[in-house]
């Protein structure tokens, strides 16, 4: 190369190769930079790519997750849902059958209640009739008792002198039996009368009604000595007109089958058995044997001798009638000469 110009004077090709080689390693690597940042992108976007896929395989795993889940509930639910749907068929399965039943049963209600309306109308009927004949019967039967009890005492009055002991003694017997055959009727009346009566409950005080029959027995009897034990106000729901008759013949009995006592102690009270209210009519009379109790209120159903102890035997059948009628119960307590108490509920 001339210093002075500064161009080549003479060429040595081996400097010349090795500038060749340089220019082209040089463009190489240029090239190979250039390649570089093209793969540092392409790689950092591959990795992009590849933290995206992982996001979205996460959330697709996650979104799979729900999917099983709500499979599984759906199955869960229709299940369920088929369960229901047994269920619901097996209460129509039920409610079809109880219609039928019920069906029936209505059926038979209104037969029944038909077949009640008629037997109630029937007895009525009977009843009306019962009540007619039973006026009837104590008319005729007492018309002849009474012309046989007034021409009996008119002959002991008018004829005493041309009787005899014996002849008088008849009489007297005839005029009892007409007395006693009266009472029988009157007995047999009331009896009726309860099976026919309606129930009417109302609060009653029994203290007073039996204050009421001591002081009318007293009346009667007033030689004996008795003593009544009565607590006051004894109330309860009951048939006022029926409890009076119940009481009148508990309290004549009780009277009656003490009046060899050389004191009666009659009382009247109520007492608690099984939580149960139970009231009583006690008295200090001859009692009886326990064995005979069930057939004494059945009626003309008699323990004692009629010369002895003067009855009909329909009292205490009028009593269980009412009590019955009450809902109630009636029982004895007796021993021979130990005294009787009669319960009874309401």
């Amino acid at each position: 190369m001339s210093v002075k110009t500064g161009h080549a004077i003479q060429h040595n090709p081996a400097s010349t190769k090795i500038a060749d080689y340089s220019t082209a390693l040089l463009n190489i690597l240029e090239d190979f930079s250039v390649e570089k940042e093209r793969l540092e992108r392409t790689q950092r976007a591959a990795i992009n790519i590849l933290e995206d896929f992982s996001v979205e395989k996460e959330r697709l795993e996650g979104t799979q997750k729900a999917a099983l889940n709500i499979l599984d509930d759906f199955s869960v639910e229709k299940e369920r849902l088929e369960g229901t749907q047994r269920a619901m068929l097996n209460l129509l399965d039920d409610f079809n059958a109880e219609r039928t039943k019920t069906e029936t049963a209505n059926r038979e209600l209104q037969e029944t209640v038909e077949s009640l309306r008629i037997a109630k109308e029937t007895a009525e009927t009977a009843n009306r009739e019962l009540e007619t004949f039973s006026y009837s019967v104590s008319h005729d039967l007492r018309s002849p008792l009474r012309s046989i009890e007034g021409f009996s005492l008119a002959i002991l009055e008018d004829y005493a002198d041309k009787l005899d002991e014996k002849g008088k003694d008849y009489l007297n017997r005839v005029r009892n039996a007409t007395i006693r055959m009266g009472s029988l009727i009157d007995d047999l009346l009331k009896l009726s009368h309860v099976n026919r009566s309606g129930i009417n409950r109302e609060s009653v005080n029994l203290s007073t009604i039996v204050k009421g029959i001591a002081a009318y027995l007293i009346s009667q009897y007033p030689e004996r000595s008795t003593e009544f034990i009565i607590p006051d106000n004894l109330i309860s729901e009951c048939d006022s007109r029926l409890l009076n008759i119940a009481l009148e013949n508990l309290l004549s009995n009780a009277w009656k089958f003490s009046e060899k006592c050389n004191r009666i102690v009659i009382e009247f009270g109520e007492t608690y058995r099984e939580n149960a209210r139970v009231f009583f009519v006690r008295d200090n009379g001859v009692g009886f044997d326990m064995a005979h109790a069930g057939k004494l209120f059945n009626p003309f159903q008699r323990l004692h001798k009629t010369e002895d102890y003067p009855g009909t035997g329909i009292g205490l059948a009028t009593v269980k009638r009412i009590i019955n009628r009450h809902g109630g119960q009636v029982w004895f307590e007796s021993g021979i000469n130990k005294g009787t108490t009669v319960y009874f509920t309401l």
